[in-house]
């Protein structure tokens, strides 16, 4: 993984003619790289093919390590960098989530995270290992800091399309502490 902190699970599917099992959380895998698992709250969204969520974050003290996996249809999942003093600040990164690669994306502290759907009913489901803090809520807009979405008819909330841009956000995070 390019991002420090960023990390990909490939967990095993077992498929079979009533079909497919997959675990997506096993602590001692997570333990085993070094990743803190107190997951204080889960929650799923259902998007329709189009539509963008991001990019999101809480700030300090309520910052989490975010676990995030697509039991059905399809995304690109994209992070970007926002802990000051990172190598790699700046820099995004992108991967495809799916029902059928099962892949679990592990997000640090410090990162910006969003998607955009790429089918119709797509599940998104998340692990937080802190709550939702309104005073913490953040976000910066989807379309500054030069990462190409591949399409310019997204389905946005408000919220996300009023997030400031990268090149005026002053980050709370500082690569190195707790991330």
């Amino acid at each position: 993984m390019e991002i420090s902190g960023l990390f990909l699970i490939k967990p095993k599917k077992f498929e079979d003619t009533r079909g497919k099992f997959v675990k997506t959380f096993h602590l001692e895998t997570l333990e085993r790289n070094g990743l803190k698992t107190d997951f204080k709250e889960s929650y799923y969204s259902i998007s329709q093919k189009n539509v963008l969520r991001g990019m999101h974050f809480q700030t300090p003290p309520h910052d989490h390590l975010k676990l995030v996996y697509v039991p059905y249809g399809k995304i690109i999942d994209v992070v970007l960098d926002i802990r000051k003093s990172s190598p790699t600040y700046g820099e995004s990164f992108e991967v495809e989530l799916s029902g059928e690669n099962a892949k679990v994306l592990i997000i640090p502290k410090g990162l910006a995270h969003g998607f955009k759907s790429l089918e119709d009913n797509t599940n998104v489901t998340y692990m937080q290992t802190s709550g939702y803090a309104p005073e913490s809520d953040g976000g910066i807009k989807f379309d500054s800091f030069g990462y190409d979405w591949g399409f310019t008819d997204a389905k946005m909330s408000e919220r996300d399309l009023g997030f400031e841009g990268f090149d005026t956000f002053e980050s709370p995070f500082v690569y190195g502490e707790d991330s």
